[in-house]
């Protein structure tokens, strides 16, 4: 597998849909897409994927944080 490829980034679970969809929407903001970035020069290709992979992880966790806050509201 190599380093740029997407599946390094998104691990199997509930959550990996919407994961690899926040992927692409920050490859699409960048102007790429994910199929199109095994083409691209291998240390542009892994900087983007280390970008899209952190902004996934960012948006799941805000997404996760707001959930439990939802929860707290509602069961306290």
């Amino acid at each position: 597998m190599s380093p740029i490829d997407s599946e390094n980034c998104v691990a199997a679970g509930p959550q990996s849909a919407l994961e690899r969809k926040y992927l692409e929407e920050y490859l699409q903001s960048k102007g790429h897409r994910l199929e199109e970035i095994k083409e691209l020069p291998k240390e542009e290709a892994k900087r983007l994927m280390t970008e899209a992979c952190t902004y996934a992880s960012y948006k799941l966790a805000e997404l996760e944080s707001r959930a439990k806050f939802r929860k707290k509201i509602h069961y306290t």
